[in-house]
């Protein structure tokens, strides 16, 4: 529990100026999530902080306390730290709720990462191909997956120059071999700073809420080598499905049951081979390009028929 502790003097110093709390009472809290309802520590973590910030009537933001220091990309190591990054705009998508302004990837000559600037925080749009000094960022992660958060404390420079982005893509070929659980027709928490997926309409840190739907498959690839974990988002599964979010809703709808979403993808995608390439977070690759291929070569066929016995 050496962690929990680490955890605990962290969450202490955050604050030790603003509420009469001691460190062994924050560790209790941990231990207790951590310990007795299983969850992540990086999301008791979190839950932890929240409590505390409700609790003082601060914004998340106000723990930034001005500390931000330079960093590259590939330091991004941890959640709930304050930073300051050169970065260009690789790539902008549509955001899933109406509480996102933007969305998409930043990256430097270390590589990539992802990047979510909310609507309330009132800064200016991001370009796409753009270089930006991006000071007061705060690191998130969900999922295995790091990505910085865009709040009303950040600053944004646009500079004149460009950057070489670092390519930590991964791509795979390979034969499509299950659909995992939390697949398909989900909603997701509509709370600022919060995108995580419901389970029996309830949010982990933030209860029972109204979530928002979204599409997301969350696939298991064969490579004849090994298996890999792949992320569909809402784009690339409807690419992959030729089902739309809409077309999704209408099924579950008329199903009144969002498992005939899933159910139909799998018969759509399983067993079907593809080539998939995308940034590589945690333990997953997620699907920024999809190709449609005729089958495995002779070699991946043998191994993936081999494993299947």
């Amino acid at each position: 529990m050496t962690d929990l502790r680490q955890h605990a003097d962290e969450i202490h110093e955050q604050f030790s100026d603003t509420l009469d709390v001691g460190v062994d009472e924050i560790h209790s809290r941990l231990e207790t999530l951590v310990s007795e309802y299983r969850v992540p520590i990086d999301e008791a973590r979190r839950s932890v902080v929240s409590t505390y910030l409700e609790e003082a009537d601060m914004d998340r933001e106000a723990l930034a306390g001005g500390a931000s220091q330079s960093a590259s990309v590939a330091d991004v190591d941890a959640p709930e730290e304050w930073l300051d990054l050169t970065v260009k705009v690789v790539d902008l998508w549509e955001p899933g709720a109406d509480s996102i302004a933007q969305v998409g990837l930043l990256g430097d000559e270390t590589g990539t990462i992802k990047f979510t600037k909310w609507a309330k925080s009132d800064l200016p749009s991001l370009e796409e191909g753009s270089v930006y000094r991006l000071e007061n960022v705060v690191t998130d992660k969900y999922e295995g997956r790091f990505s910085v958060k865009l709040n009303s404390s950040t600053t944004i420079e646009a500079i004149d120059t460009d950057i070489e982005v670092g390519d930590d893509s991964t791509e795979l070929e390979g034969a499509l071999v299950d659909i995992q659980s939390g697949s398909g027709l989900i909603k997701r928490c509509p709370e600022e700073d919060c995108t995580r997926v419901l389970q029996n309409g309830r949010c982990s840190e933030h209860g029972d809420v109204e979530g928002e739907f979204d599409l997301r498959i969350k696939g298991v690839l064969d490579d004849g080598n090994g298996i890999h974990e792949v992320i569909f988002d809402q784009e690339s599964t409807e690419e992959l499905t030729g089902i739309t979010l809409e077309e999704a809703q209408e099924m579950a709808m008329d199903a009144l049951d969002t498992e005939v979403v899933v159910e139909e993808m799998r018969g759509l995608v399983l067993g079907q081979y593809y080539r998939v390439a995308g940034p590589t977070l945690g333990r997953y690759v997620l699907a920024d390009e999809i190709e449609r291929l005729d089958g495995p070569t002779e070699t991946e066929s043998v191994l993936i028929k081999a494993r299947s016995i």
